[in-house]
């Protein structure tokens, strides 16, 4: 459930926040050096939206324990009844409860490593990482821990986002749709064809959070394509959209909790694809993923992880 910030008479709840996106850059980065490789600068932009997110903005079933990551029980079917999705670990679903996707799935490594930090997912969860037969994998599905649709290309979680809030909508539910999305795939055609449905259907029951770190796989997105003024290109669709700083977890906890006004909400999170972990810096403009060159480079990712967790102790 969300935390009520007016509990805490001083910023505990912010504090709170912010050390979970920390945690969340460190398991990601361990993650990284352990298995040479990780989406690494997409766990440095994002920590603090998936923190705010987990704790503060959704509003979703409290679990009893963090579940343990099980095998994979095929896809869902009405001939497959032992199938899953990974919805559970946001909870059971309720009218009243809000949903919670994940479009860009490159980013699965931060959700899994959120879940732990928040306690919905066991802290060896990741030890079945990309393991044949689980459902922990690099690029999640609906299976995976915290998803519960395969999002398919890049541009294509609104739309089905869209579908859920629609249905939503129709069924009187008072529960949000809450959507994840990185700045590349805005890109796409049907990304801007799903937002003209949501505006037009009125779906103001969409909460989308846009990771605006201004890289790609290919680089710079101003370069493969430029999206600037998102805002005003948004605003354009008729979506209602605010631009933050997406490492201020007071405002991206502030937006999550505005009243609907008849279209759908876009915050977009300006944010920095090396934040708290400044050793990436190198790396630019190749941060999409990191794959080390060689042993004497994961040597200096190793000492610099273990300055930063020393640090953070003191």
């Amino acid at each position: 459930m969300a935390i009520n910030n007016e509990k805490n008479s001083s910023s505990t709840w912010q504090q709170e926040i912010y050390e979970a996106a920390e945690g969340i850059r460190y398991k990601v980065m361990e993650h990284t050096i352990k298995n040479n490789g990780g989406y690494l600068s997409q766990a440095c932009s994002s920590a603090e939206i998936f923190a705010t997110l987990y704790l503060d903005v959704l509003n979703i079933e409290k679990l009893k324990k963090p579940l343990v990551p099980g095998k994979f029980q095929g896809v869902p079917s009405d001939n497959n009844p032992k199938a899953t999705t990974g919805a559970k670990y946001n909870g059971k679903k309720s009218k009243e409860y809000d949903r919670f996707i994940l479009s860009p799935s490159q980013y699965s490594l931060v959700l899994y490593t959120a879940l732990i930090q928040v306690g919905r997912m066991h802290k060896d969860g990741l030890k079945e990482f990309n393991k044949d037969g689980g459902v922990v994998e690099m690029i999640g599905a609906e299976h995976s821990p915290g998803l519960e649709l395969m999002t398919g290309s890049l541009g294509q979680g609104i739309s089905q986002a869209s579908g859920i809030a629609l249905a939503r909508k129709l069924k009187k539910e008072k529960g949000r749709v809450v959507l994840f999305l990185s700045d590349g795939e805005c890109q796409s055609g049907q990304f801007w064809e799903a937002v003209q449905a949501a505006s037009y259907h009125k779906l103001d029951n969409i909460l989308a959070y846009i990771d605006i770190n201004g890289y790609q796989c290919d680089g710079k997105v101003t370069t493969v394509m430029n999206l600037e003024p998102l805002d005003k290109r948004l605003e354009s669709f008729g979506a209602r959209v605010f631009r933050i700083d997406g490492h201020n977890v007071d405002a991206l906890s502030a937006l999550g909790k505005l009243k609907p006004d008849g279209r759908p909400t876009f915050i977009l999170c300006d944010t920095n694809p090396c934040k708290g972990i400044d050793i990436l810096k190198k790396r630019i403009p190749k941060l999409h993923y990191v794959r080390f060159n060689s042993e004497e480079e994961r040597q200096q990712y190793q000492i610099y992880y273990e300055k930063l967790v020393s640090d953070s102790i003191k």
